[in-house]
C-alpha cells in the first residue's frame, strides 16, 4: 500500500466511524422521542411494534445480525426466560425477535438517558447484593407472570460468553409462584466472517457502555444468536422449585454452548 492510499484509508475510517456515531444517537433521539410522545396513549400491541421495529434498526446500525433458532417452542401463555448474559445488545437482540419485560440490576436505572429508556420500558430493576430485595422483585415478576413474559438473566452479571455461571435461583420462585413455565435462552454471539465466537460485544468487568458500544461498531461482522431451548422437565407443565429450575436452565443452556445442541 502506498503512503498516499494510507491516510485515505485512515480517513475513510474515521469518516465511517463519525457517520455510526451521527446514527447510533439520531436513533437514540428517536427512540426517547416515541417513549415520551407515543407511549403514554399507546396501547401494548403498538408498544411491542415500536419497541421491535427500533430494536431491529438498532441491530442494524450496530451491524449485527441477528439469527434465531428453535422459537417454534415458545407457548402463546406467559412464559419466565432464563438467558446467559453477555452484552448490553442481548436485551436488543431478543427484543428485535420478539419484545418481552425484562428484570435487570439498579445500576442500569442509573445509566444517563438509557436508564430512562429501561425504566419507560417496564424494566423491572433488582438490588443484586440484596437477598431481601430479590425476593420482593420474585413477588412482582410472579404478578406480571399472570398476564406477561418476562426474561432474567439468573448469572447476575454478564460474561465473554464461553461458558455459564452459577444460575442464582431467586427468580425462580416467581415461575413456581405463577405457575408458568420456564424457557431458556442460550445466547452467542459469532464472527460472520469466521463462525468463531466473538468477544466484541461482551459487557464485562469495568468496560463503560460507550466503550463497549465502540468495540461493537468498530467490529461490524458480528451475529447474535439466540436458541430457545425446551422448558424445564421437558414439558410445560408447572414448575418444581426455584434452585430445581435454576440448575436445569444452568445445565440446559451450558451443555447447548458446548455443542449440545441434542435440547433443541
Amino acid at each position: 500500500m502506498s503512503q498516499n492510499q494510507l491516510p485515505k484509508k485512515t480517513l475513510l475510517h474515521a469518516c465511517t466511524t463519525l457517520w455510526s456515531w451521527v446514527r447510533v444517537w439520531g436513533h437514540v433521539i428517536v427512540g426517547l422521542a416515541t417513549l415520551a410522545l407515543r407511549f403514554p396513549f399507546a396501547t401494548q400491541e403498538s408498544k411491542s411494534t415500536h419497541i421491535q421495529q427500533w430494536s431491529i434498526k438498532l441491530l442494524n446500525i450496530f451491524g449485527v445480525q441477528l439469527r434465531v433458532n428453535n422459537s417454534g417452542i415458545l407457548p402463546s401463555v406467559p412464559y419466565l426466560l432464563a438467558a446467559n448474559h453477555i452484552s448490553w445488545m442481548d436485551i436488543h437482540a431478543i427484543n428485535a425477535f420478539k419484545p418481552i419485560r425484562f428484570v435487570a440490576k439498579s445500576d442500569v436505572e442509573g445509566w444517563p438517558v438509557f436508564g430512562w429508556m429501561a425504566k419507560q420500558l417496564g424494566t423491572l430493576f433488582i438490588k443484586r447484593d440484596s437477598a431481601r430485595h430479590g425476593k420482593q422483585i420474585a413477588g412482582v415478576v410472579s404478578e406480571v407472570l399472570e398476564t406477561q413474559s418476562v426474561c432474567i438473566f439468573p448469572e447476575g452479571t454478564s460474561t465473554v460468553g464461553e461458558g455459564v455461571l452459577p444460575f442464582k435461583p431467586n427468580l425462580f420462585e416467581s415461575a413456581a409462584l405463577a405457575q408458568a413455565p420456564v424457557y431458556s435462552l442460550a445466547i452467542s454471539y459469532r464472527s460472520t466472517l469466521t463462525g468463531e465466537r466473538s468477544e466484541s460485544p461482551a459487557f464485562v468487568g469495568d468496560m463503560g457502555l460507550l466503550e463497549s458500544m465502540s468495540n461493537i461498531l468498530n467490529d461490524r461482522n458480528i451475529m447474535v444468536e439466540l436458541s430457545f431451548l425446551p422448558p424445564s422437565g421437558a414439558s410445560p407443565d408447572a414448575p418444581k422449585d426455584r434452585k430445581w429450575l435454576a440448575l436445569h436452565s444452568q445445565d440446559a443452556i451450558s451443555a447447548y454452548l458446548k455443542g449440545d445442541q441434542r435440547l433443541m
